[in-house]
C-alpha cells in the first residue's frame, strides 16, 4: 500500500515553553479522584519538563484527614499508578513539595490553619507569595470557598499584580441560565475577572488547539470554509464507558449539562468562528462567544425534531456483557436521565447560513473517540462518467480529537487502469508519529497557562452565558413537554438510538461512524470507484 512521507519544517514560530513565577498551587477537593487522577500527574510531567516555577510548592485542602506524608504517599500511589518515571530521586523532589491542610470548607478556623500553613510555605519554598487556588469541587461550594478565602484575605492581589492570586473553577457552572449568572455575580463581587479561570478540559487537547491552526494557518482552507462550499459539519463525541463513580452526579447533569453546554459547545465555536485578530484571550474568546450568540433559537418545532436524547441499556461492548444504565451504582432504576443527545442546529451568519451542524455525544457507545468531521459540497458537475455527480463521493476533512490523533482528508485520484478510472484516498497522519511524542494531556496545558496567567484557552462569563443560553431552552422544553421528548433506548455498544441516525436522514445525511482501525500517517487508503459508461 503506497504512502505519503510526513515531513516537520522547521518553523520561525516561537516553540519553546514559558516557565512561571514562583508560586503555590493550592488545590481544594485534594482527597478527591480527580486532583490524583489528573492533577497531581500533570503537574509532575510540568516538574519533569522544567516548566514548573523554580520555587513552588503543591497544598491539598480537603475534609479528608491525613498529614503531609499520607498526603504524599496516596501522590505517589497516583503517580505509580499512572506509570510515571521509575526514578524515585525525581519523585521524591517532587513530594517534597507536597503539604497538605484538612478542614471544612465552610469552617473559617480551617482557613486561618490554611493561610498559616501558606505562609509557612511561602518562606520555604515560593518567596513570591504567589498563589493558584485550583477548587476541585462540586459548583455548590464554589461561592462558599470564594468567600472564606476573600475573608482571610488570601485572593488579594499586590500592586500592578504582584504578588498574585488566581482562582481555578472547574465545570459545570451552574446548572442552568438563571444559576451561572448568579454563580458569575457572586465571583465578580470578590474576585477580579482577571483572577477567574473558568476550566474545561477539552480546550487544553492538543488537538482541539491545533483545529484553529489548521484553519488560520494554512491559506488552502479559509477560501473553502464557508456555506458555499461545506455540505455539514458533524461533531462526534463517543464515550465506551458507562457513569462509573459517577452516577450521582450523572443523575442530576444528565449528557446534555455534561458535554454539550462545555465541550462540544466550544469545539463547534473552534470550528465555525471568525478569525480572530490576534491569538490573545480577548479575542479568541470574544469570537468564541460572536459565534455561539449566532446559533439559530430553537422554536417549538426544532426542539421537537431536532434534538434526540437517549439512554443505554444492557448489551455487549467489546466482546464483554454491558450492564444498563438503569443498574449503575447511585441511579435511580425509574431514571429520566439522558445518557446520549443528538442534534441538528443552524448558525445564522453570512459564513454558515444554511450549513446543518450535527453533534451526538453518548455514553456505553461502540467506540471512545471524538472528532469533528467537515463534509465538503459535490463537484457541480462530473466529466468522469458518473450518472450524476450527487455518485460522486464527497472531500471530508476529520479532525480526531481523541485518540490517535490527528487529521484524515479524503480525496479522489486517477487509478492506473482505464482513463476515468478513480480512486479515494485517504490521507492522514497521527501526531505521535509525525512529531514523535504523544500530546501532553490537557491539564498540563492548562496548569500552566494558569501559573502564566494566559486566559486564552478559558471560558469567559460571556461565553458561559452564551453556551446556556443555547442549552436552557431544550432543558426547559424537556421538564414541560416529556411528551414530545422521548428517552430512546440503545443497546450498549452500539451507536445510539436509531432515531438519532433518522435525525440525519431525513435531510440526506448520515452519521459518519469512525473506523475500528485507524490508518497511520499519512497512508494511502485507495478505494477503487466505480463509474458508469
Amino acid at each position: 500500500m503506497p504512502s505519503f512521507e510526513a515531513t516537520v519544517a522547521p518553523s520561525s514560530a516561537p516553540c519553546e515553553e514559558r516557565r512561571p513565577d514562583g508560586c503555590g498551587v493550592i488545590i481544594f477537593g485534594a482527597s478527591g479522584d480527580l486532583v490524583y487522577r489528573k492533577l497531581l500527574p500533570a503537574l509532575f510531567h510540568l516538574f519533569m519538563r522544567e516548566l514548573m516555577p523554580e520555587q513552588f510548592y503543591i497544598l491539598g485542602f480537603a475534609r479528608t484527614n491525613m498529614n503531609d506524608d499520607d498526603f504524599r504517599n496516596r501522590t505517589r500511589e497516583a503517580l505509580s499508578d499512572a506509570h510515571e518515571t521509575s526514578d524515585s530521586a525525581i519523585i521524591d523532589a517532587f513530594l517534597s513539595k507536597c503539604m497538605y491542610v484538612s478542614g471544612d470548607y465552610k469552617d473559617p478556623e480551617a482557613y486561618k490553619r490554611l493561610q498559616k500553613k501558606a505562609a509557612s510555605c511561602d518562606c520555604d519554598f515560593s518567596q513570591k507569595e504567589n498563589k493558584l487556588f485550583y477548587l476541585a469541587l462540586p459548583p455548590q461550594l464554589h461561592p462558599t470557598v470564594v468567600s472564606r478565602l476573600s475573608e482571610c484575605g488570601l485572593t488579594m492581589e499586590g500592586e500592578d499584580k504582584n504578588p498574585w492570586a488566581r482562582v481555578v473553577f472547574e465545570k459545570p457552572f451552574g446548572h442552568d441560565l438563571n444559576s451561572a449568572l448568579e454563580l458569575d455575580k457572586h465571583l465578580c463581587s470578590m474576585l477580579t475577572p482577571s483572577q477567574i479561570f473558568r476550566i474545561d478540559h477539552y480546550l487544553g487537547k492538543e488537538t482541539v488547539q491545533s483545529i484553529l491552526m489548521l484553519r488560520f494557518a494554512n491559506i488552502m482552507f479559509e477560501p473553502l470554509w464557508n456555506q458555499r462550499y461545506i455540505d455539514n459539519i458533524q461533531i462526534t463525541v463517543a464515550e465506551s464507558v458507562g457513569v462509573e463513580h459517577r452516577g450521582g452526579y450523572y443523575e442530576q447533569a444528565g449528557c446534555l449539562r455534561d458535554m454539550f453546554q462545555n465541550h462540544m459547545l466550544q469545539m463547534l465555536s473552534l470550528v465555525t468562528m471568525e478569525p480572530p485578530t490576534r491569538f490573545e484571550a480577548e479575542f479568541v474568546q470574544g469570537e468564541r462567544v460572536k459565534l455561539l450568540k449566532a446559533i439559530r433559537p430553537w422554536s417549538e418545532r426544532t426542539l421537537k425534531e431536532n434534538i434526540v436524547r437517549g439512554q443505554y441499556t444492557a448489551g455487549r461492548l467489546h466482546g464483554s456483557d454491558a450492564i444498563g444504565y438503569h443498574d449503575e451504582a447511585n441511579i435511580a432504576k425509574d431514571s429520566q436521565t439522558e445518557t446520549f443527545v443528538g442534534m441538528k442546529l443552524y448558525i445564522d451568519n453570512w459564513r454558515w447560513q444554511g450549513v446543518p451542524i450535527y453533534m451526538r455525544s453518548g455514553k456505553r457507545l461502540s467506540m471512545r473517540e471524538s472528532e469533528v468531521a467537515v463534509t465538503f459540497k459535490r463537484v457541480p458537475h462530473s466529466m468522469f462518467g458518473f450518472a450524476s455527480q450527487h455518485e460522486m463521493p464527497a472531500n471530508i476533512l476529520v479532525m480526531k480529537i481523541q485518540p490517535n490523533e490527528g487529521v484524515d482528508l479524503t480525496i479522489h485520484t486517477k487509478q492506473p487502469g482505464p482513463k476515468t478510472c478513480m480512486a479515494s484516498l485517504s490521507l492522514s497522519f497521527k501526531y505521535e508519529e509525525v512529531f514523535g511524542i504523544v500530546p501532553p494531556d490537557a491539564y498540563e496545558r492548562l496548569l500552566l497557562d494558569c501559573m502564566l496567567g494566559d486566559r486564552t484557552l478559558f471560558l469567559s462569563s460571556e461565553g458561559v452565558e452564551a453556551a446556556w443560553t443555547v442549552v436552557d431552552p431544550i432543558l426547559n422544553y424537556w421538564r414541560d413537554h416529556p411528551e414530545n421528548a422521548p428517552l430512546h433506548p440503545y443497546k450498549s455498544g452500539s451507536w445510539g438510538p436509531a432515531a438519532s441516525d433518522d435525525l440525519l436522514l431525513r435531510s440526506g445525511h448520515q452519521w459518519r461512524n469512525p473506523p475500528e482501525e485507524h490508518g497511520t500517517h499519512f497512508k494511502s487508503l485507495a478505494k477503487p470507484l466505480i463509474v458508469r459508461k
